[in-house]
Order: structure tokens, then sequence, then C-alpha cells
């Protein structure tokens, strides 16, 4: 896959705006300030250093996860390859995933 993809201001780049940590991860955490609805964001995923890009829906904050596949209602959210919580309301591929849709299974 090539690395570079279109950024919102227009340019090539190739830095990633998300990152996942496993190829199993159906997350990917947003490592930019300003991800806006609309980016096609270029995505690495740190265990084999593959890339992807994903169709963002919803302005996300750094920091907080966006679905790399549609999420429904007591799906299982896995990132780092690992169970980390579960959806309490969908959230389809590219939208934002925070605690307004998931919660962790540890309490």
């Amino acid at each position: 896959m090539n690395a570079q993809v279109s950024s919102t201001a227009g340019h090539k780049s190739n830095i990633p705006q998300v990152l996942a940590h496993s190829p199993k991860d159906n997350v990917a955490v947003v490592v930019v300030e300003g991800l806006k609805a609309g980016t096609k964001a270029f995505g690495v995923v740190t265990e084999d250093n593959s890339t992807f890009t994903v169709d963002v829906r919803d302005d996300i904050p750094i920091g907080h996860k966006v679905a790399l596949i549609d999420l429904a209602d007591k799906d299982t959210v896995i990132k780092y390859g690992q169970d980390v919580g579960r959806m309490v309301a969908s959230a389809g591929k590219g939208h934002h995933v925070h605690t307004q849709n998931m919660k962790t299974k540890r309490w």
C-alpha cells in the first residue's frame, strides 16, 4: 500500500493520524490534534508496521478512538489486541468511540 495519503490541507503526508496496536484491533487511537470529519485518515498498525486508511465521520480529539469496523451495542472493543470494553451504543466505521458509546468491563 502506498503510505502517502492526501491530508485535509491537500498535501501528501506519511505521518500517521491514527494508530492501531494489533491487526486484531477494531479501534484505532487518534494521534494528531484536530482530526476532522471527512478526513481520510492514514493509519499504522504498530505490531507489524502495516498501513490502512479510515474515512473519519466525526471530529475526534487526540487520544480518543475511531471505529475501524461497524460496532454495535454490546460488541467487544479490541485495542492492543485485547478486550478493553464493550459498546453501550453503536458506532459505525469511522465514528468516534469514547465514553458516550463504550464502557470498560473492569467495573
